[in-house]
């Protein structure tokens, strides 16, 4: 059995965490730093951006985990300390104050950043913070972690579920920040993730690597890939189960709940991109592969017309077909049907790659609605596929015009 509790990042045995205003970011009110420690060393895993350019934190990160292990994660926003010609030596002190503060080792801290890039960052204000975030690690302290990570996030994304494994109770928790820059491959996002499972770090790697793919790539904002993006996994064991260092039951079970999470997650990240005010669903069935159901959902989720059609609640599901069109899968355009869909009920707008009659004012009542379904039939074979993204509005440009200043 699985179900949802609460908690977060905390509520796997053994995990803690703080968030806290250091001087970062201009604004008092919100937290710029976050912590998450584990009381044990944990087997580690992440997945990191494709774009070229990434910041310091993904180079320091990745050769700390190399080993497959870590015990803490640090956080800030308001500056990705990217591009930065001292980035590297940047993100290793904030490890390095970790360790000063705790027993963590500094080689065992995965560091991330988010914010602006190519802002000088300096350690100053990270070390002014530290005594304060370190002193208010609990496991009631998810919650301000996530608070921490946010940059033009307008809500805290967390989630947890309690599951079964091996016989014993397990939990996964996590938390995410992403907004704007959200493309495939990955998101705009930074996700971190708790577990108390016992687990191999090349099972972990492998469970994480194979999720994200109809996951976190499956997301997509505006078109634009960030430099920051990471999701990482710790997963200290305290649960007690017997370590799984294969496929099997065991292996199966985890991948389940760690999707439970992953899932959440993205709709979160999608329902709350810059300027949203629609969650997109957009589900493909009858594809003749995988690959095809993928490419038709991204084509159609990345959309800027279908996007802004979804903003004005206007059924103009011509740009669905345009897409499609455009998107290179290999479909036949003459099956295709489309329908909308919200909690207002259902309405079929194209059926055979056609246009059929249907009622204008029905389908605005339920294009009106916070979360939108994009249903795509292509009725050419057994495949299926869900992608996640939001409607493009005037805030988006509002938002990303002065994003700096």
């Amino acid at each position: 059995m699985m179900k949802l509790i609460n908690g977060g990042v905390t509520a796997a045995q053994g995990f803690k965490a703080s968030g806290v205003h250091c001087g970062i970011r201009r604004n008092t009110s919100k937290n710029d730093l976050s912590l998450i420690v584990s009381d044990v060393p944990a087997t580690a895993a992440a997945v990191y951006t494709t774009n070229l350019v990434k910041g310091a934190p993904l180079t320091v990160t990745k050769a700390h985990i190399m080993d497959g292990k870590a015990q803490a994660v640090i956080c800030n926003s308001g500056n990705a300390n990217t591009c930065n010609a001292n980035g590297i030596e940047i993100a290793e002190g904030m490890a390095a104050l970790v360790a000063e503060k705790t027993a963590v080792n500094a080689h065992d801290v995965v560091v991330a950043s988010t914010g602006v890039i190519g802002q000088p960052l300096s350690l100053d204000p990270i070390k002014s913070g530290m005594d304060e975030l370190v002193s208010k690690l609990s496991v009631e302290g998810g919650h301000e972690a996530a608070l921490g990570i946010m940059t033009t996030d307008t809500i805290p994304k967390e989630v947890a579920v309690e599951f079964t494994c091996g016989g014993k109770v397990c939990r996964i928790g996590g938390i995410a920040k992403g907004s704007g820059m959200i493309h495939p491959n990955m998101a705009t996002m930074l996700v971190f993730i708790t577990c108390d499972v016992a687990i191999s770090p090349a099972m972990l790697q492998k469970a994480l690597s194979g999720d994200i793919q109809n996951t976190f790539n499956m997301i997509s904002i505006d078109g634009d890939t960030s430099t920051n993006d990471m999701v990482t996994v710790l997963a200290n064991g305290l649960a007690g189960n017997a370590e799984i260092t294969s496929e099997g039951e065991d292996f199966t079970a985890f991948m389940q709940a760690l999707n439970t999470v992953t899932v959440s997650l993205c709709r979160m990240i999608a329902g709350d991109g810059e300027g949203a005010t629609k969650l997109l669903e957009c589900k493909v069935s009858g594809a003749k592969s995988l690959a095809i159901a993928k490419t038709v959902a991204k084509s159609v989720i990345c959309s800027s017309l279908l996007k802004a059609a979804m903003f004005g609640a206007d059924a103009n599901w011509g740009r669905v077909l345009c897409a499609i069109g455009y998107s290179g899968a290999d479909v036949d355009v003459n099956k295709i049907d489309v329908s909308f869909k919200s909690v207002k009920g259902e309405i079929s707008v194209c059926e055979n790659g056609a246009g059929i009659e249907f009622s204008e004012e029905k389908a605005k009542e339920i294009l009106l609605e916070k979360e939108i379904e994009i249903l795509v039939a292509l009725n050419d074979g057994d495949f299926s596929s869900t992608a996640w993204g939001c409607d493009l509005t005037y805030d988006y440009v509002k938002i990303n015009g002065d994003y700096r200043t």
